[in-house]
């Protein structure tokens, strides 16, 4: 999957296909592993825990495609290397120990993927160890099991290796196993959606590791546990209900929130659906979606010249990267090759790729305070945000979650610096600034309702200006609406979608910009402030889709102390062929917002 020959010769249309776009991913990093070691380096960058574990974490991380390899009873030469080092890095003789660990240890994560091994291989992953061997790898997993971790999906990382330990016959701890999911129900928010621990984002996270993790366990262990299995099962029913309105006809995910470096881990979820023969969709369907997924990463930049998967997104890019993001991290992405232990002759691989099935043009996601639209026969897929709070403040956290808008062709824009408007990532923002050219935008909530007409939320940049907001779906446009009561005289800048840098131009006192990925526009509906329409160039590397430089269509004008409204209507498109030119309108009641468009009915939103 790294080099142009590849991209243009492997359809990724079978199961032969997938193992060896796996086979070139490992054949990479089997040059970067040398022999007799326990970890390897994949570059000079740094997390915030040191570089030996670093390098541990990318060994690791490798395992996520191997061991469903090798449980599908692939041919592969990589098994040796590998379980020599997991000898080594377990064996405290060794000076390739992998170490005791601590609280909150980058580690713990680590060995959710040997719980993954021994639960897929059982005692075949042991095979070749020795009576010692096997008692280190227990005592060095085993750290986990009482192991102090962030109350977040960190416990299912001992419920895998609780489970492994069961399926190849170790001393196991059913004790703990009910611990770490007693926590864990204490973050399910209803109709299939967790919360990443209390008070934390419903991201990726929830599909990739919270559903990934437990349709495993539910799978293995079901048997034994049926009555848990069977609530998984459900919750990852109804999730699966509304997780299918995130991925595009052509392969592509809405990117939001943190650890987008993940990459194809975005649809990991739907490889545990596959491996757990979960009844929600057609296996044609679901493989669809998965295959569909790759075949979009493939046609993207990001493996670098010796073919080691990038940190960034759909380009190399550190300044949108997570300060737990080391070289070997994205490799969490091969979780999405579970499917690989279900055998050639398995139902899944027999069925036919299908499209995406029949959805509603608008899906409702309450939860997670989203609303999800189709666009464009589902070719392009766009999100209204609630602007949930990550509590760690990780890098770009408003970026990543407290835009208005996100977008499956267009991604998002992160934050270049703090001083001025162009490196302020404005696009699917109101930026506000008192003067001195430092813009604040939404970040905390005070308040979010949201229902299948609108969010609404309640914000407030600064102790004196309180700002209500109601982001509103309309056909393929949305209308923003902004109620802001300010004791302060603002400077305003309001973006919408990032696309590439390209020509600007004014119509109706809107602003557009037609580039080569598609149209972005913005124009103004009734409000009590004039605001002029440009466009903002932001610097290279802000946006996570392309590495040039973007341009943001924008309405900027100056707001004076007292209560004003700001309205406007925003879309974008793939191509101007795909744009809606009929802008919708607005006029406000006295308790009502009215959005109308020719020919379609009134859209009111009372307040």
């Amino acid at each position: 999957m790294q080099t142009a020959e590849v991209k243009t010769s492997n359809p990724l249309s079978s199961r032969d296909d997938v193992v060896a776009a796996l086979n070139t991913m490992l054949s990479a990093l089997d040059r970067q592993f040398p022999a007799g070691e326990s970890r390897f380096s994949l570059g000079a960058t740094s997390a915030h825990y040191p570089t030996d574990i670093a390098e541990m974490e990318g060994l690791s991380r490798a395992l996520w495609g191997l061991f469903p390899l090798m449980a599908g009873g692939d041919t592969e030469p990589f098994s040796p290397k590998y379980l020599a080092a997991i000898k080594r890095g377990t064996d405290p003789q060794s000076e390739g120990y992998w170490g005791e660990t601590g609280p909150y240890d980058q580690r713990l994560v680590e060995m959710a993927a040997y719980g993954l091994g021994l639960a897929l291989l059982g005692d075949a992953l042991t095979a070749s160890f020795s009576e010692r061997e096997v008692h280190n790898l227990h005592r060095w997993l085993n750290q986990i099991t009482d192991a102090e971790m962030p109350d977040s999906n960190w416990h299912f990382f001992a419920i895998m290796v609780q489970l492994g330990f069961k399926r190849a016959g170790l001393p196991w701890d059913a004790a703990a196993i009910e611990r770490r999911f007693a926590m864990m129900d204490a973050y399910y928010l209803g109709d299939g959606w967790y919360s990443d621990g209390p008070g934390r984002p419903k991201d990726y996270y929830i599909p990739m590791a919270f559903h990934f993790y437990g349709l495993v366990y539910a799978t293995l262990n079901g048997d034994d546990d049926p009555v848990r299995a069977d609530i998984i099962r459900e919750r990852a029913r109804l999730f699966a209900q509304d997780f299918i309105s995130m991925s595009a006809a052509e392969g592509e995910c809405v990117p939001y929130g943190r650890s987008l470096t993940y990459r194809f881990a975005m649809v990991a979820f739907w490889s545990a659906v596959a491996f757990s023969g979960l009844d929600v969709f057609p296996a044609g369907v679901v493989k669809g979606v998965i295959l569909r997924h790759l075949r979009w990463w493939q046609k993207q930049p990001i493996f670098d010249r010796d073919g080691i998967l990038t940190l960034g997104f759909a380009y190399p890019n550190l300044a949108m990267c997570e300060d737990y993001n080391s070289p070997g991290s994205p490799y969490w992405a091969l979780k999405v090759f579970l499917i690989l232990a279900l055998p050639a002759a398995h139902p899944f691989w027999q069925a036919d790729e299908l499209p995406l099935p029949e959805r509603a043009a608008q899906r409702t996601l309450p939860h997670a305070g989203q609303i999800l639209v189709h666009s464009d026969h589902a070719r392009h897929v766009w999100m209204l945000a609630s602007g949930q709070l990550e509590l760690n403040n990780y890098v770009n956290t408003e970026a990543k979650y407290t835009k208005f808008a996100y977008s499956s062709l267009f991604g998002f824009t992160i934050e270049r610096g703090r001083y001025g408007i162009k490196h302020a990532a404005c696009d699917s923002m109101l930026l506000l600034s008192d003067g001195d050219n430092y813009f604040r935008g939404r970040r905390e909530c005070d308040e979010v309702v949201v229902s299948e007409q609108a969010i609404f939320s309640r914000w407030s940049p600064w102790h004196d200006v309180h700002i209500a907001t109601w982001l509103i779906p309309y056909g393929d446009w949305h209308v923003r609406v902004h109620r802001i009561d300010s004791a302060r005289h603002l400077q305003s800048v309001e973006g919408g979608f990032a696309v590439l840098k390209a020509a600007h131009r004014c119509e109706e006192g809107g602003s557009l910009v037609v580039a080569e990925n598609g149209i972005s526009a913005i124009f103004p509906l009734a409000s009590t402030v004039m605001r002029q329409a440009e466009s903002v160039v932001t610097p290279p590397n802000s946006s996570i889709m392309f590495a040039p430089c973007a341009a943001i269509p924008v309405l900027q004008g100056d707001i004076p102390p007292g209560r004003h409204w700001l309205a406007c209507a925003v879309q974008a498109a793939a191509s101007e062929g795909a744009f809606n030119s009929c802008i919708p309108q607005l006029h406000r009641e006295e308790q009502a917002l009215v959005i109308h468009q020719a020919g379609k009915a009134k859209h009111v939103i009372t307040f």
